[in-house]
């Protein structure tokens, strides 16, 4: 199912590790190199906290990129009576909206005080990849395709309900098929991907939540049962998302917060999903983003991915792709590589 001409590294950046892949022609996937390390988000709120431990101010420089545990890491910072000082576009980290920044105590400057600890925003590691993979002799590939989770510029009204918004647009463009939810390049107002777009010139860049799910379709167990309907389930870190899917086509989808979920109530949100009685409404003000039901699909099969999946879905379908659960994300973005390459080229 994939089969590329060329090397390719893909990395799938999420809430607590990003997951690599290093992809080589003639090399039986299975042997590929893969590395799951702690994400960006993870490392930049470890940084902030050697900060604070010092008594030191921090001075945030770099992109835009995930939130999570750094902004909690440089919350706490403040609390503790420690500034923190950011540019323009670290500190879009933190909110979009600029007064907000400020708001919550955050200086916006340029340039670093002289006693500020300078703590680096990026969520495309490449020099300390690179150097992970030279240390054993690999050279880092030209090609390059990365996954993270974009709600997008919404500096007024909630971000979940943009990110939803986006979903729901490019599916009913697309005609709800699952490769609809891609798009290469990213659109303008994904801020993020854009952010990492700029750092990677030529990469695809594209979503977290729909790249494990049609990594999990290169098991070959899921493919079959996809044929005649399946539920599909990526249970991240932070978040969680749903299909219900046939062929190639969404009949539905949700998307939550997995901290939010218990395994009861995550059944409850797949069988109102099947019998399209779940409601956008019912999910945001559970705290999570949103749904859409463009038809019921009724069926048993159920599948599951991702890292919280035997918390939430221990009797579901593990599914394996390659036989790596972690990596489904990493095998999503190669097949998804393959896909758009071959139309960009017929």
């Amino acid at each position: 199912m994939i089969d590329l001409i060329n090397p390719l590294i893909a990395i799938d950046v999420g809430r607590g590790t990003q997951d690599i892949l290093v992809y080589e022609p003639g090399r039986a996937i299975e042997n590929s190199i893969k590395l799951v390390l702690p994400s960006p988000t993870v490392i930049v709120a470890e940084k902030v906290r050697e900060a604070t431990r010092a008594g030191r101010p921090v001075f945030l420089e770099g992109f835009l990129m995930g939130g999570g545990a750094n902004v909690g890491a440089l919350r706490e910072h403040l609390s503790r009576g420690f500034p923190v000082y950011v540019t323009p576009d670290a500190g879009a980290t933190i909110h979009d909206n600029p007064e907000r920044v400020r708001a919550l105590g955050f200086e916006i400057r340029s340039d670093p005080p002289s006693d500020a600890m300078t703590v680096r925003t990026t969520d495309y590691m490449e020099q300390e990849i690179g150097q992970a993979l030279a240390l054993f002799g690999v050279d880092y590939p030209d090609n390059v395709a990365i996954a993270v989770q974009d709600h997008g510029y919404s500096p007024h009204r909630s971000n979940r309900i943009h990110r939803f918004e986006f979903m729901r647009e490019r599916l009913d463009a697309g005609g709800w098929e699952i490769l609809s939810l891609i798009s290469d390049p990213p659109p303008e107002d994904m801020t993020r991907m854009q952010a990492v777009r700029r750092q990677a010139p030529g990469a695809l860049v594209t979503d977290t939540g729909p790249v494990a799910l049609i990594g999990a379709l290169c098991d070959p167990v899921v493919r079959r049962m996809a044929r005649t309907g399946v539920t599909l389930v990526n249970v991240g870190n932070g978040h969680t998302l749903c299909f219900t899917l046939k062929g190639g086509e969404i009949h539905g989808l949700f998307e939550h917060h997995t901290g939010a979920l218990n395994p009861g109530k995550l059944r409850h949100y797949i069988r109102r999903l099947a019998d399209g009685t779940l409601t956008s409404e019912e999910v945001f003000e559970d705290g999570g983003h949103g749904a859409a039901v463009r038809k019921p699909l009724t069926t048993d099969a159920v599948v599951v991915t991702g890292p919280n999946r035997l918390r939430l879905l221990s009797e579901a379908y593990q599914a394996a792709p390659f036989g790596d659960m972690m990596l489904s994300g990493c095998f999503g973005l190669a097949y998804i590589w393959k896909v758009f390459r071959e139309r960009s080229e017929g």
